[in-house]
């Protein structure tokens, strides 16, 4: 009994200290520079993005190599419905909206979910009776297709500017405050760049809570019956079709929620924000943490996308500090770590660096 105390007593501590540590962390970076800051910040929205994912390859054992789609298509609905492009360039809009778009940035974030949850189904549908390198083709292929609608969407009604983006996206307007400019917060001068570090961090903690509830719930359960053996799954009575639907919309869901996040936070969008090797990188976030365990993929993702953010920073100059010159070109050397780390994990931890254990997730 006392053991027991002592041990929720260091829970509790744990718990504490770690709430305090991510409060403060914005202003602890800001000491260093705004761009560590910025790093801190986009961490977070990756660690969305790859629990969404988690959902998909770490519950359900699909392999959703197209997943970045879901993370344009919230981007692109929030930059087409925040900003002026529609309204200047069809004529429908002018008419229908002469004083321009009136939506919420609530709202907008939810239409966002919606959306790419759609676009979850419509991908979800086709690849039913697929599994494995199949699953993985059809799904990098349609990541490819929304890609290249959005380059090429520009004419002849320019509906997303193509290759050029689009600009002049609004800034996230949320409990009556610009999270463009800086505010404060009981005597507290809060950055517009710790204004959104604290929003998703706010959203990521909403989004690690619905993936453990999701987890330990019946259709989390049918999840991995279906990730373990789909065949067995069916012949117990999981309707295996409906199961694996739900995986790709709420996980699809997830990525429109960040790339709605993203727009704002940007304030301009591309195609070439969401290329194949987008997805590639969350995908290796879910791998590197270990696929099915929430608190894994976290440190995937921040570990994944800190880490080489971090070189770009530092790489040129600790090499000048030590070896005299450049010896390696900053990119050059980011992109040898990450394919290196990614070899080695292969090679001693196969199942990530915190691999689930199905006994718990049963």
């Amino acid at each position: 009994m006392l053991t027991e105390r002592r041990k929720k007593n260091r829970e509790k501590i744990l718990l504490f200290s770690l709430v305090i540590f991510l409060i403060s962390l914005p202003f602890m970076v800001e000491l260093i520079g705004n761009a560590w800051v910025r790093i801190v910040t986009f961490s977070l929205l990756y660690v969305m993005l790859a629990l969404g994912l988690n959902i998909v390859i770490g519950f359900a054992g699909l392999l959703d190599l197209g997943y970045v789609a879901f993370y344009a298509v919230g981007a692109y609905l929030f930059a087409l419905l925040s900003s002026p492009h529609l309204i200047e360039n069809l004529t429908f809009f002018q008419h229908t909206f002469p004083n321009g778009f009136s939506f919420s940035s609530w709202t907008l974030i939810f239409i966002a979910a919606v959306l790419a949850g759609f676009f979850g189904l419509l991908l979800g549908f086709p690849v039913l009776r697929l599994r494995g390198d199949y699953l993985a083709i059809v799904t990098l292929g349609f990541g490819e297709i929304i890609r290249i609608f959005l380059n090429n969407l520009n004419t002849p009604i320019n509906l997303t500017n193509g290759p050029q983006g689009i600009g002049g996206i609004s800034p996230l307007i949320l409990f009556g405050i610009d999270f463009s400019d800086g505010t404060t917060f009981f005597n507290l001068e809060l950055s517009s760049l710790q204004l959104h570090y604290y929003l998703f961090l706010t959203l990521s903690i909403l989004i690690i809570v619905i993936s453990n509830r999701l987890e330990y719930s019946r259709l989390g359960r049918a999840w991995v019956a279906v990730r373990e053996d789909e065949i067995a799954a069916k012949a117990c009575g999981i309707n295996t079709t409906r199961v694996k639907l739900w995986a790709f919309i709420l996980g699809a869901s997830f990525g429109g929620i960040s790339g709605s996040l993203f727009a704002s936070f940007q304030g301009f969008i591309s195609p070439e924000s969401f290329i194949l090797m987008e997805s590639i990188v969350i995908v290796s976030m879910v791998v590197l943490g270990g696929m099915g365990n929430v608190y894994g993929v976290i440190i995937g993702a921040i570990l994944l996308y800190a880490i080489p953010e971090v070189l770009r920073l530092t790489a040129r100059q600790l090499q000048e500090l030590l070896l005299g010159t450049e010896v390696i070109p900053t990119e050059a050397l980011r992109m040898l770590l990450f394919g290196f780390s990614l070899v080695a994990i292969m090679l001693f931890k196969p199942m990530g660096l915190f691999p689930k254990k199905l006994n718990n997730a049963q």
